[in-house]
């Protein structure tokens, strides 16, 4: 496992839309491995595989005590809305009021292609929606409301 670089806003990676997954070797298993240990070292809620350079339809979220990782993944249901500050690794210093649906449904695949569903609310809910659109080529600024430097 190794740490990645996480690319921050102005590479052009990150306003790509990224490609299906369709082998669930080595390569895919050594990127989640990687992710996983990336988001850990920087200290965040979830990481998507063009936020290190690869443009596949792989996302990962850590919350509620629980590891999630959706390759593939789609938002096949959501209801209710809430609104909340998002920041991003992507995205150093910055935080902005984001609206996100309260509940998701999300199909995707697992690190050896089996497919699972996962119901979501409150934050885990907004990981989800957020990371997904990473792989749009979608940044949570582009949606946010008042976008504030953070304070140290």
């Amino acid at each position: 496992m190794a740490i990645r670089n996480i690319v921050q806003i102005g590479d052009a990676t990150l306003r790509k839309k990224s490609f299906e997954v369709t082998d669930f070797g080595e390569k895919t298993q050594t990127l989640l491995d990687d992710m996983k240990e990336t988001l850990i070292k920087a200290d965040g809620a979830g990481l998507a595989a063009p936020q290190v350079g690869v443009l596949r339809r792989i996302f990962i979220v850590m919350a509620e005590g629980k590891y999630y990782e959706c390759i593939n993944p789609v938002i096949i249901e959501t209801s209710g809305k809430q609104v909340g500050n998002e920041g991003c690794l992507s995205v150093k210093g910055k935080y902005g009021e984001v609206e996100r649906p309260m509940h998701v449904t999300v199909k995707a695949l697992d690190r050896f292609g089996k497919p699972f569903t996962v119901k979501a609310s409150g934050f885990l809910a907004r990981a989800f929606c957020h990371e997904n659109d990473h792989l749009d080529g979608v940044l949570y600024v582009d949606k946010a409301k008042n976008v504030q430097e953070e304070e140290d």
